[in-house]
C-alpha cells in the first residue's frame, strides 16, 4: 500500500522554527515530484514548496520564499520543510504529496489548483504558531 507520513509538527513561537518530515512506505519516493501544502480553516488549499525527483528544481509560494527550504533524500525515501521565522498566518495542517515527475507540475503547484496533478497524499500534521 502506498502511503506518505508526515511528521514535526506542534506548536511554536513567532519567530521559531519547525522541521517537517514526509516519509513514503511501500514505495520510493524517488521516482515523484514532491510537494507541500497547507490549509489553514476556512481557507483554500495552498501549495508552498514542490521538488523535483532529483532536488535539482524547487518553487517556492511566494508567502513562504527566504523562510521555508524543501529538501530531499532520496536514500532515506524522506523529503523535508525546513521552516523558519514562522508567523502566526504560518499555521495550518501541513500535507505532503507525490505527484509524477513533470516539470510543467512543479511549476504550478503553487498556483491555485496546482495541487490537482498530485495523486499521493498524507494524513498531514498539524503546525500552530502562537505566543
Amino acid at each position: 500500500q502506498l502511503q506518505l507520513v508526515e511528521s514535526g509538527g506542534g506548536l511554536v513561537q513567532p519567530g521559531g522554527s519547525l522541521t517537517l518530515s514526509c516519509a513514503a512506505s511501500g514505495f520510493s519516493l524517488a521516482f515523484l515530484t514532491i510537494g507541500w501544502f497547507r490549509q489553514a480553516p476556512g481557507k483554500a488549499r495552498e501549495g508552498i514548496p514542490c521538488i523535483s525527483r532529483r532536488g535539482d528544481s524547487t518553487n517556492y509560494a511566494t508567502s513562504v520564499k527566504g523562510r521555508f527550504t524543501i529538501s530531499r533524500d532520496n536514500a532515506k525515501n524522506t523529503v523535508y520543510l525546513q521552516m523558519n521565522s514562522l508567523k502566526p498566518e504560518d499555521t495550518a495542517v501541513y500535507f505532503c504529496a507525490g505527484g509524477p515527475p513533470l516539470q510543467t507540475i512543479i511549476s504550478i503547484c503553487t498556483a491555485v489548483g496546482g495541487s490537482g496533478d498530485f495523486s499521493y497524499w498524507g494524513q498531514g500534521t498539524q503546525v500552530t504558531v502562537s505566543s
